[in-house]
């Protein structure tokens, strides 16, 4: 059986199992002082992923949002940014299982050759191997729901209607939760990024997936096709966090900018 081993353990997070676990654990705690409890269960999660140091916080943002609804989740899709790939859409890797320090994730192939199937997905080992934009939410998805399925998608540059093709193939499930792994505004000065950040949180707010621009996010190519599918089916976004590496970790002249946002299916 063909596994991806952790490719950014002691780069973006903690190898050693036990201060991994801690180190979430902490993040979860905080943000729980932060975040209201959801009162449904999201349907999307869109969450960062840069190095736990600078993002970590962000991210915990969305994530603690799912821990009273664990049981009522079976799958997670990950949508993630492709930066080792330019162009092909939805990629995966002929992987059974993804590892990290907290667990192994099984991963259901035969959705991915379903989308294969399709023509909605397409292998791409390469663009998996070193990718951390998926990778950094294994630790977060383990400490939270367990090592659920997953469907492990990067996606590179394509069509809006293909993107939101992929996202509406892969929604239906009630027990499915997508996360879209995305970063937002990189290297701007501290409040231009606010300001840049501020107006792409809008837009993900009200699913304007016309209105983003590859500038916004890096995860452009998931998010638009998610947030486009997700206001076809009448949904609603929440902004939970929203702060860059300079609120974080850290220095003001260049920063990253993070956002955690969650989506409701109406009720």
């Amino acid at each position: 059986m063909q596994s991806r081993p952790a490719a950014v353990a002691n780069l973006f997070y903690p190898a050693d199992p036990v201060a991994l676990r801690r180190l979430v654990r902490r993040y979860l705690e905080q943000a729980r002082d932060r975040v209201a409890p959801a009162r449904r269960c999201p349907k999307v999660l869109v969450v960062p992923h840069a190095g736990y140091v600078y993002s970590g916080p962000v991210a915990a943002s969305g994530y603690v949002l799912l821990e009273p609804w664990a049981e009522r989740i079976g799958r997670v899709v990950l949508l993630g940014t492709a930066h080792h790939a330019a162009s092909g859409g939805a990629l995966f890797a002929p992987y059974a299982q993804w590892e990290c320090p907290l667990g192994t994730f099984p991963v259901e192939l035969d959705t991915l050759e379903m989308l294969q199937t399709r023509g909605l997905a397409h292998p791409n080992a390469a663009a998996h191997r070193k990718e951390h934009s998926l990778e950094v939410q294994l630790p977060f998805l383990a400490k939270v729901l367990g090592t659920r399925p997953l469907v492990p998608l990067v996606v590179a540059r394509c069509p809006l209607e293909e993107a939101q093709q992929v996202a509406a193939t892969v929604w239906d499930e009630d027990e499915t939760l997508l996360v879209v792994s995305s970063d937002l505004s990189h290297y701007l000065p501290y409040e231009v990024a606010r300001q840049v950040d501020r107006h792409t949180a809008e837009q993900i707010v009200h699913l304007a997936a016309e209105s983003l621009s590859p500038e916004a996010a890096c995860g452009f190519y998931a998010l638009r096709g998610v947030l486009a599918e997700a206001r076809r089916r009448g949904c609603e976004a929440q902004l939970l966090d929203l702060r860059n590496s300079g609120d974080t970790a850290g220095p003001r002249n260049e920063v990253v900018g993070y956002g955690a946002f969650a989506l409701y299916e109406p009720s």
